[in-house]
């Protein structure tokens, strides 16, 4: 009889942008974001996520149980309170501890998330869990290709496995990756070589497209190298720059069947392939006057994609600039969509019926962005409790969303307002057709995003632009001042070089 192997699935994510004021609170964490046990499986199982991967139970050999234990995970924002990083990772330790031992561990991460008086919040998790669980049980984890990865972090993992695709629509695939090494190395009993080689070098937020450009160029070498004899697995991490932390920027993880002399050996051809093409990585965009005459010229044919960088939601943007929106309303771009964060605003419109005439003013209220409240006379045209779900394909396999309370609103000038009380990504037309919107007619859609957006209205939108806005998530990276960040690193320091 095939003996039980016994795999522990848990896991904090988050995105950290320190430049953000908005912390990530027990609060936050509590509405929605914290799952346990069997909510587990039923919020991800049917998703695309890295947890759903974990959970796939195509392939799964009847000896392999699956133990569901706690998953977090909120929206990207500024740096996880101290309270919430001790009570959840408190939590997740106290459970693992309790419900073992395990003959394995499955975490999902996101990479880059840092919390009140822990920079490496990634690296303490992992150390914490390696504590319970000991060296001789083999630990994996997934992360997102955003993440700054650490040896403190790495040290402590037998298995790492980076999404490679961004946007994110390989989560699920990635998940049930790691849990197959896991697997083959607790039957095997032999322990892989795993190498990080961290480059100087970030990559510019508009660059790091994989399906383009020289992304897709970089992980089709990744690819070739990854089908030599003994290489397990060989990624691209893009890093995240809005993070002033140590282990900020791009980096290269190698797994090989021969140790980690080997999987090093492979990281450092890849990444001496990265730094070759330093120059191709920094990014750019339009400007704001350029990109609406694009959009007042567009008439035909399927919606453009309007990225607006500089409130990213999925880089810790408020979601409540009005940069583009004021300019829309006051060029009147009519049949343009615009989502637009702004709980005061849904709250004073509690008492309008559809089809009433308001006057509200939106957005522009939180510090991180720039903009004012937008002052617009439209007509209610759409109300919905903000629940929706997408059963394709969007960023991070993320399936179900609580915008909390939404309205549809058409200004005067013809642009339409979708505005929200939670803050939740654009990444789904979904958001759209939940207050009644048909994306299809539209003009041209505004999400506050630069890869994020792509997928999810791949099948809607044609044209896409990229708006270089300013906030808290712009494309100018010389623009933050960090304290802590590597140095040298291009493109702060054009000399910085790499052996």
């Amino acid at each position: 009889m095939t003996p039980t192997v016994t795999l522990a699935v848990l896991g904090l994510g988050h995105e950290t942008n320190t430049f953000s004021s908005q912390k990530a609170d027990l609060a936050l964490y509590q509405d929605g974001g914290l799952h346990r046990g069997a909510e587990l499986v039923a919020h991800h199982g049917d998703a695309q996520t890295t947890f759903a991967g974990f959970l796939e139970p195509d392939g799964l050999e009847a000896s392999v149980r699956l133990v569901p234990l706690v998953s977090a995970w909120v929206n990207p924002r500024g740096p996880i309170t101290a309270e919430a990083f001790t009570a959840i990772v408190g939590e997740m330790v106290t459970v693992l501890a309790e419900q073992g031992p395990f003959d394995g561990v499955l975490l999902g991460l996101h990479g880059a998330a840092v919390a009140d008086g822990c920079a490496d919040a990634d690296a303490e998790i992992t150390r914490r869990v390696r504590e319970v669980v000991g060296d001789d049980v083999p630990v994996g984890a997934v992360v997102d290709m955003h993440a700054n990865l650490s040896e403190a972090m790495v040290s402590e993992l037998d298995v790492l496995v980076p999404y490679q695709t961004n946007p994110h629509v390989d989560a699920r695939a990635r998940g049930r990756e790691c849990r197959d090494l896991v697997l083959d190395i607790i039957r095997s009993g032999q322990r892989p070589g795993l190498a990080l080689e961290r480059l100087p070098l970030v990559v510019g937020i508009t660059s790091q497209d994989t399906a383009h450009g020289p992304m897709a160029d970089l992980l089709a070498i990744a690819a070739d190298l990854e089908a030599e004899d003994g290489v397990l697995d060989c990624s691209l991490v893009e890093g995240f720059p809005y993070a002033d932390v140590p282990q900020m920027g791009m980096s290269v993880v190698a797994c090989h069947r021969d140790g980690p002399d080997a999987a090093r050996d492979v990281a450092r051809r890849l990444a001496r392939q990265v730094w070759g093409r330093r120059e191709e990585l920094r990014g750019d965009g339009l400007g704001i006057e350029v990109a609406i005459d694009r959009i007042l010229a567009h008439r035909d044919g399927r919606p453009m994609l309007v990225l607006d960088v500089g409130d990213n939601v999925g880089g810790g943007g408020p979601g409540d600039s009005t940069v583009l929106l004021a300019e829309l309303v006051r060029r009147e771009a009519g049949d343009v969509a615009v989502v637009i964060h702004d709980p005061a605003a849904v709250a004073s419109l509690d008492a309008a019926t559809v089809g009433e005439q308001v006057e509200v003013e939106v957005g522009g209220r939180s510090i991180e962005q720039d903009g004012s409240p937008v002052a617009l006379r439209a007509r209610l045209v759409g109300r919905s409790d903000g629940r929706y779900e997408e059963p394709r394909m969007a960023h991070g396999g993320l399936r179900y969303f609580d915008a909390g309370a939404m309205v549809a609103l058409r200004d005067r000038s013809g642009v339409l307002v979708v505005v929200t009380s939670k803050l939740v990504q654009p990444i789904t037309p979904a958001q759209l057709t939940a207050v009644g919107l048909e994306p299809s007619r539209l003009r041209a859609i505004v999400a506050k995003g630069v890869n994020g957006p792509r997928a999810g209205y791949a099948p809607v939108c044609g044209e896409v632009l990229v708006v270089d806005t300013p906030g808290v998530t712009r494309l100018s990276v010389h623009e933050f001042s960090y304290s802590h960040r590597m140095r040298p690193m291009y493109p702060y320091e054009p000399e910085a070089t790499y052996a």
